[in-house]
C-alpha cells in the first residue's frame, strides 16, 4: 500500500511539472531526474553531471544542442554528490532553493529581498531565469542574467549597474567538468573606457581588450546612462543558436550551432593563447604552433612547472658553482625584468644574477642586462630566421648544475621548469603591455591645469567649505562649463607640498570607477590645489555616524565590495603597487548613485613591483593601523587590508570602532572588534548590524561579511586575504571558513586594554 502512494504520488508530481514546463511554483518542487523547459523549447533548467564527474550541478543548457552544453550554473562552488533526495524547490521564505532533503539544508538559493511568500521561477525565451511575484509578473526578485557565469547569452548585460554596483562578468570555468571559479574573467573595464577587457582574477592583470561592434550574425549595443553601463548582443536571426563565452584556457570564444552536422562551429577565438597571461604557469614557454590545446584541457594549467633541483643557496648568498645557467634562443621575454646598470656586458649580467638568490634568469642585449626574480612567467617562443634572432632574445634560465648536466644530450629540449605550453588563436600580450606603458607615459600627467585665479572664481573665494582632510580644506566649485568639482586647498608648506606630490604622483595617473578622479590641479607660487569629480552624497562616514541619511543593507554591501574593487585596482593592476595608507570612511566619498569612491592619496606610497615591502613612518589614522605598522616594520598592501576590516565592521554596525565604551552593561562596553569576533565565533553575527536597518538585511551576507572583516584584521599579514581575494568571497565566487580570534582581540578581551607587543 506504502509503495502504490509513493508511485500515485510520483506520477502526479511529474504529471504537474509537465503542466508548467517553464515554471516552478510553490509546492511544485524540481527533482533531480526532471527538467523544465522555455516555451520556445531553447534551454532547459535541471540538474547535469560534467564529464565523468560524479558531482551534480543545477543550471541551465542549449536544450536543442544533443551534447550537454551549460549555459548557466547555480551551484558552481559546491557540487552534489547525491541526488535521490534534491530538488530545486520554491522555499518557504519566497527564494528558489537548491534543498537537501536528506539533511534539509539550503545548498544554494537565490537570495532575493522576498516580501511575501508568492513566487513562481521562470525560464524565459532568452535562457534567463526569473524569480517573480505570481500576482505582480513585472515584479522580478532575482534573475539569473545578472549572476552570469561563464557564458553571455543573447539579450543579456556585460556591464555595471551604477545603483547597486552589481557587476554583470563572465568568470571561466575551472577545467573543462568543473564548473567552479576560474582564473579568467571579462568584463566592462572598470577604469571607464568603453571597451571589455580579459583580466586574470587573482591579480586582475588585463591581458586584451577590445570595443564591440557590428558583426554579420550578431548586433552589439552599448548603453550608458544614470542607471547603468554596458554592453549587449542581440542575433540578425533569432533562430541560430550561438554560444558566446570565456574558455578555460582565457579565451573569449564564439561558436554556432549547425543543425545539419550536429556540431558547435567556431566563428571566433580571441586573444592567441600565448597573449593570455600566465596561461601556461610558472617556468614554461608558450608556442603557439605547439601542442593541441585538448592535450591540457582538463588541467588548471596555472601551476605551470617546478624545478627537479633546487638551486644551491645559503642564506641569500649562492654558491656559484653549482649553479649554472642554459641558454633559451628566439623567445619574447617575461615582462617584469629588473634593469642592473652596473653589469655592461654579459658576464657581468649573469655575476650580478648569480650573486643573488632570488634571481631566476637573466638577459643581456640592446637593452643592457635584464634579470628576473622568483617565478618565470609568459615567456613567448619566437620564430628565428638564419643564425640571427632578430625576431627574438635569449633567455639565460639558471639550474642547478647537476640538473644541467642530466640535460647535455638534448642541448635543444626544454630545461627544468620550461616546457611547450598548449595554445590557440589571436593578439599579442606583450604588444598589449607596451601599448599600455606607452599610453600611461603619455598621459603621466594629464589631468589639466588650473590657474588660481581660476579657482578662486570657480569656488566664489573658497566661500563653500565641504569640511576639512589632512592638510588642507575642500570647496565646492562650478567651473565655467557648468562643471561641479571639490577644490582641496593644501595649507601647510611642507606637509601640503609632501601630500600635492603624492595625489597628484598616484590617483593623477589612474582612473578607475572606485577611485575618485584628479581633473586638475594648481601650482602657482605657494598656493597648491587639486581639482576632483564632485561627490553630492559626500563621505560614508556622514552617512554611518552623524545620520545624514541611513543606507540600507544591499546598499552598504555594494559600497564595501565597490571600495574592495579599488583597493585591488591600486595594489595589482596600476604600474607600480599603490599602498592608500589611509583607509577609512571619511576618505571614502559617494557619488549621485552611492558608488564608492575611494579619496585623499596625500599619504599614499608607490611601491615598485620589484619590491614587496616599503619602510615608511607611521602615517593614517589611529584604529584603522595595521600592527606591523606600529610595530615600525615595513609595509606591504596588506597594511590596507587590515584598515578595510575595520571599515567594513564599522559598515556593518553603523558604528565607530573606537568609540568610547559606555559603562551600561551591555554590549556596547565592549571594543567592537572584539565583540564582532566574539559574536561571529558564536554564530551570532545578525546581532552586529545597524539597529537603523530595522531587520531589513540579508543575514548570509552579513556573515560573509563579518568573516571578511575578521579575516582582514588578523594580527599576522600572511593570514590576511588580499583584496583580491576579498572580492571574489563578497562576490559569491569562493567560499569562506569561520577565522580565529585575532591574538591583539584576545588579549583585549581578556585585558580590558590594548597590549601591543612587537617582536
Amino acid at each position: 500500500m506504502v509503495h502504490l502512494i509513493l508511485f500515485v504520488f510520483a506520477t502526479l508530481f511529474h504529471l504537474s511539472i509537465a503542466a508548467t514546463t517553464d515554471t516552478i511554483s510553490a509546492g511544485q518542487p524540481l527533482g533531480s531526474g526532471d527538467k523544465v523547459v522555455s516555451r520556445n523549447g531553447r534551454y532547459a533548467l535541471g540538474f547535469f553531471q560534467t564529464g565523468g564527474e560524479s558531482n551534480w550541478y543545477m543550471g541551465i543548457w542549449f536544450n536543442t544542442v544533443p551534447k550537454l552544453t551549460p549555459a548557466w550554473v547555480a551551484n558552481r562552488v559546491i557540487p552534489v554528490k547525491n541526488t535521490t533526495l534534491l530538488q530545486l524547490v520554491i522555499f518557504h521564505d519566497g527564494n528558489l532553493v537548491i534543498l537537501d532533503r536528506s539533511s534539509n539544508s539550503v545548498i544554494w538559493s537565490t537570495r532575493a529581498n522576498v516580501k511575501a511568500n508568492n513566487t513562481i521561477a521562470v525560464l524565459l525565451d532568452s535562457g534567463n531565469l526569473i524569480l517573480q511575484n505570481s500576482s505582480n509578473p513585472s515584479e522580478i526578485l532575482w534573475q539569473s542574467f545578472d549572476y552570469p557565469t561563464d557564458t553571455s547569452l543573447p539579450g543579456a548585460k556585460l556591464g555595471w549597474d551604477k545603483v547597486t554596483g552589481l557587476n554583470h562578468r563572465l568568470v571561466s570555468w575551472k577545467n573543462s567538468v568543473n564548473p567552479a571559479a576560474g582564473i579568467y574573467s571579462e568584463e566592462l573595464d572598470p577604469s571607464g573606457v568603453n571597451q571589455y577587457l580579459l583580466t586574470t582574477l587573482n591579480s586582475s592583470m588585463p591581458y586584451w581588450s577590445s570595443e564591440m561592434s557590428k558583426h554579420h550574425l550578431v548586433n552589439f549595443t552599448f548603453v550608458d546612462n544614470d542607471q547603468e553601463k554596458y554592453f549587449m548582443y542581440t542575433l540578425d536571426d533569432e533562430s541560430m543558436v550561438i554560444r558566446n563565452y570565456l574558455d578555460v584556457s582565457g579565451q573569449a570564444k564564439a561558436y554556432v550551432w549547425i543543425e545539419s552536422t550536429q556540431q558547435w562551429v567556431m566563428m571566433f577565438a580571441q586573444p592567441k593563447a600565448c597573449d593570455v597571461y600566465a596561461i601556461c604557469g610558472t617556468f614554461t614557454i608558450c608556442n603557439d604552433d605547439a601542442l593541441s590545446p585538448k592535450d591540457w584541457e582538463l588541467d588548471d594549467r596555472a601551476g605551470g612547472c617546478s624545478r627537479n633541483t633546487l638551486l644551491n643557496c645559503i642564506g641569500n648568498k649562492s654558491t656559484s658553482s653549482t649553479d649554472k645557467f642554459h641558454s633559451i634562443a628566439c623567445v619574447k621575454l617575461p615582462q617584469n625584468a629588473q634593469s642592473m646598470q652596473i653589469a655592461a656586458s654579459a658576464g657581468e649580467c649573469a655575476q650580478v644574477c648569480q650573486r643573488d638568490c632570488s634571481c631566476t634568469a637573466y638577459s643581456f642585449g640592446d637593452g643592457g642586462c635584464s634579470i628576473w626574480h622568483n617565478d618565470l612567467l609568459n615567456i613567448w617562443q619566437q620564430q628565428c630566421s638564419g643564425i640571427s634572432s632578430i625576431d627574438g632574445e635569449t633567455l639565460y634560465v639558471r639550474l642547478n648544475a647537476d640538473e644541467l648536466h642530466t640535460q647535455k644530450p638534448n642541448r635543444r629540449g626544454l630545461i627544468v621548469g620550461v616546457i611547450i605550453c598548449a595554445s590557440v588563436t589571436a593578439l599579442g600580450l606583450l604588444l598589449v603591455f607596451l601599448q599600455l606603458v606607452i599610453w600611461k607615459n603619455k598621459t603621466k600627467f594629464s589631468a589639466g591645469a588650473f590657474g588660481y585665479t581660476d579657482l578662486r572664481r570657480a569656488t566664489r573665494s573658497f566661500s563653500e567649505k565641504f569640511g576639512g582632510v589632512s592638510f588642507g580644506c575642500v570647496f565646492k566649485g562650478i567651473l565655467t562649463d557648468s562643471t561641479t568639482i571639490a577644490v582641496k586647498r593644501l595649507d601647510q608648506v611642507c606637509q601640503g607640498e609632501k601630500q600635492f606630490r603624492a595625489e597628484v604622483s598616484s590617483i593623477g595617473i589612474i582612473q578607475h570607477v572606485n577611485l575618485v578622479r584628479l581633473i586638475g590641479f594648481c601650482c602657482e607660487g605657494g598656493s597648491r590645489l587639486l581639482v576632483y569629480e564632485h561627490m553630492p552624497n559626500k563621505s560614508l562616514d556622514l552617512h554611518l555616524f552623524q545620520n545624514m541619511t541611513t543606507i540600507s543593507w544591499k546598499s552598504r554591501y555594494q559600497i564595501a565590495l565597490g571600495v574592495a574593487r579599488g583597493l585591488v585596482y591600486l595594489h595589482e593592476s596600476c604600474q607600480d603597487c599603490i599602498i592608500h595608507c589611509d583607509i577609512k570612511p571619511e576618505n571614502i566619498l559617494l557619488d549621485a548613485s552611492f558608488t564608492p569612491k575611494i579619496a585623499d592619496f596625500g599619504m599614499a606610497k608607490i611601491l615598485g613591483r620589484d619590491f614587496s615591502r616599503v619602510l615608511t613612518t607611521m602615517r593614517g589614522t589611529a584604529g584603522y593601523l595595521a600592527p606591523e605598522w606600529i610595530c615600525g616594520i615595513p609595509i606591504t598592501p596588506k597594511a590596507d587590508v587590515y584598515s578595510y576590516g575595520m571599515v567594513l565592521l564599522e559598515i556593518i554596525s553603523g558604528r565607530r570602532n573606537s568609540q568610547a565604551p559606555c559603562s551600561c552593561g551591555s554590549d556596547h562596553g565592549v571594543y567592537f572588534p572584539v565583540l564582532a569576533a566574539g559574536k561571529l565565533l558564536e554564530g551570532e553575527s545578525g546581532s552586529l548590524v545597524d539597529h537603523m536597518l530595522q531587520d531589513d538585511v540579508d543575514l548570509l551576507e552579513v556573515q560573509i561579511a563579518c568573516k571578511v572583516a575578521c579575516w582582514c584584521i588578523q594580527d599576522d599579514e600572511f593570514n590576511r586575504p588580499t583584496m583580491g581575494r576579498v572580492v571574489q568571497i563578497l562576490e559569491g565566487l569562493v567560499d569562506i571558513s569561520v577565522p580565529p580570534m585575532p591574538r591583539l582581540l584576545q588579549a583585549m578581551t581578556g585585558t580590558g586594554s590594548s597590549h601591543l607587543r612587537c617582536s
